[in-house]
Formats: C-alpha cells, sequence, structure tokens
C-alpha cells in the first residue's frame, strides 16, 4: 500500500468512527483502517488511519468522512515509500510476555526461562502478532481458563491471522485437536510458516492444527469438525454479535468461548447477544479501550424452535 489517510481527533469521536465502520456493509476492502492513541501520555488524543494501494479519489475520502456523524476532521493525506506498511509498523515492536507466553519478532531473541513458551512470529500481512492489546489479552486469559480447570480436546480459532492464539491453545492443552481458520487468504500460507517456525505440527489428528480460508463458521471442515470445549475469536464486534448462535451451536455444552476485538463501549451488546444463545460471562479483563470475554455455554441447554429470523430460546439448568 502506497497512501496514507491520516485524521486526528478525540478518543470518543475516532472510537465511534471505528463502530461506524464495522457497519459498512459494502465497504472497499482495499482501504484498511485502524485508530490508536497518538502518545502514551494523551490517551485522549487518538488518529485515524486509512492505507489505501492507490491516491485516494474523492470516492475514498467520502467513505472516510462518512465514519464521522458530525463530519470529518481535516485529513492528512500523504504517499509512502514502496514497502509493506504492515511490515513498517510491526518491525522492531518490544516482545510481549502473557502468562506462560513469550511473543517475539525476529528482530528480538528467545528466552531462556523454565516453563515460558517463546513463539517467534515475523512481520507478515497478517494481523496477529501479538502485540495488539487485545490478543496480549486473549493469551492471558488463555492461560487463567487452564488455570482454571478448563479442560479443551477440540478447539477452534475464527480469524486466526497468523496462528498465534491456535498456537497458544495446543500449547496449553498439546493433546487436542486444533482447527484454525479465516477469511483473508493470506493467512493460509502465512499460518503454515508460522506453524512450521514454531514446532507446530499441521494437519487432522491429537496435537496438529488444521487451516482453512472461510467466513465465520462457513467450512465443512468447520461444521464437521464441531463441538468444540473451546472456541476463540478475535475479530471485531459487529461479526461476534451476528455470528452468536452460530458460534454457540458450535460449542459443547460447558464449553467455552473466548472473545475479543471488542471496544470496551461495545461489550454490552456483545454480551447480551451471547446471553440470549445461551452463554454466561466466566471471566472478564480490560486492556485499554478493549475488553476480552470468556463465556461458558451452558451445561444443559434446549434450542426451541424460533422463528426465521430470531435467536433462538433456551431453557437450562445449572
Amino acid at each position: 500500500m502506497s497512501w496514507k489517510i491520516t485524521i486526528l481527533a478525540p478518543r470518543p469521536i475516532v472510537q465511534a468512527a471505528l463502530i461506524a465502520h464495522e457497519d459498512v456493509f459494502d465497504w472497499d476492502a482495499d482501504i484498511v483502517i485502524a485508530g490508536s492513541e497518538i502518545a502514551e501520555d494523551k490517551p485522549d488524543d487518538w488518529q485515524l488511519e486509512a492505507w489505501l494501494a492507490d491516491e485516494p479519489g474523492e470516492d475514498e475520502r467520502a467513505a472516510i468522512a462518512a465514519l464521522f456523524a458530525d463530519g470529518a476532521p481535516p485529513m492528512v493525506i500523504e504517499q509512502l515509500p514502496e514497502e509493506d506498511w504492515v511490515t513498517l509498523s510491526q518491525h522492531g515492536v518490544e516482545p510481549i510476555h502473557e502468562g506462560p507466553f513469550h511473543v517475539h519478532t525476529p528482530e528480538y531473541p528467545a528466552v531462556d526461562t523454565p516453563g515460558i513458551r517463546n513463539f517467534l512470529i515475523p512481520t507478515s500481512q497478517a494481523f496477529g502478532t501479538g502485540q495488539h492489546a487485545t490478543t496480549a489479552g486473549c493469551l492471558a486469559m488463555l492461560a487463567h481458563m487452564k488455570a482454571n480447570g478448563a479442560v479443551v480436546r477440540n478447539l477452534a480459532d475464527i480469524g486466526t491471522g497468523t496462528g498465534l492464539l491456535a498456537f497458544a491453545g495446543l500449547h496449553l492443552w498439546p493433546g487436542a485437536r486444533a482447527i484454525a481458520s479465516d477469511i483473508d487468504a493470506v493467512c493460509g500460507p502465512v499460518v503454515a510458516t508460522n506453524a512450521d517456525a514454531n514446532g507446530v505440527p499441521l494437519g487432522d489428528g491429537p496435537g496438529k492444527l488444521a487451516m482453512v480460508i472461510a467466513p465465520g463458521m462457513d467450512h465443512p471442515l468447520l461444521r464437521l469438525s464441531a463441538p468444540y470445549d473451546l472456541l476463540i475469536a478475535n475479530i471485531l464486534a459487529g461479526p461476534l454479535i451476528e455470528l452468536a448462535p452460530e458460534f454457540a451451536a458450535a460449542v459443547k455444552p460447558g464449553g467455552h468461548i473466548l472473545l475479543a476485538g471488542l471496544l470496551a463501549t461495545q461489550e454490552k451488546p456483545v454480551r447480551a447477544a451471547y446471553a440470549r444463545a445461551g452463554l454466561r460471562l466466566a471471566a472478564r479483563q480490560v486492556r485499554g479501550d478493549w475488553s476480552i470475554l470468556w463465556l461458558r455455554r451452558r451445561a444443559t441447554a434446549r434450542i426451541h424452535a424460533s422463528k426465521p429470523g430470531t435467536l433462538p430460546a433456551w431453557s437450562q439448568k445449572w
């Protein structure tokens, strides 16, 4: 990508624009956006950045401006050097240490600490190096789940990116079967490369990881491999809400769902969608502006017939 648009605004305005972006049905996939604080000592000063392959025209500028309810603040448009902006954005980032995991890029060495599992995740075109607060929070929550007795023999990582969370799940539950999926076809070879680099065997069977490209649960292998003891989804609030009935149906009674990629301000509707689908909150944590949720499906539940277009009704006994 060779062009970037930057918009500076207070945090609530940028966050509202990010939420509006999730609701755009026909968003141009060639426009990649992200929001972040400008500096740690100014947590309320944020920026929205948009990356494009070509110089943004009137339509692209209008699409970005439309994300702001009261009109977009001034845009700064610049041409970037012909380099991979994702690689540049991840270059030199410091390693993270969460629970038993140490995640690092090639610029940093592994650690030689007993009980610590190193993961080498090179810069790539897929999200998920662990530097993002939601991914780091998922690593911590997975360790918390293991410490609190979660038993996992079959897991799925939806929206896997680089495969990191699936790798972490297999480390915590080494005998489990695992399947990872992503809507972005670039993630297939990325996950395969990272699995090889980290000694994670690919394939179908205990301790192995299968990889598929699919939106949501829309793949035969995902459906045939269900029900899962653990389903991980670090995506966005909109898809999390939309997929709540499918995710719930894909998890065993008493099983676990780990959700991330949602702002804390989006937590209430996400939790409501999963409560309607028969899941309860087991634990939550907030990393900056982001929520990480551990949900459990009710141990005894049955789905009642529901009208088309409505969520299923549930009854259960604890």
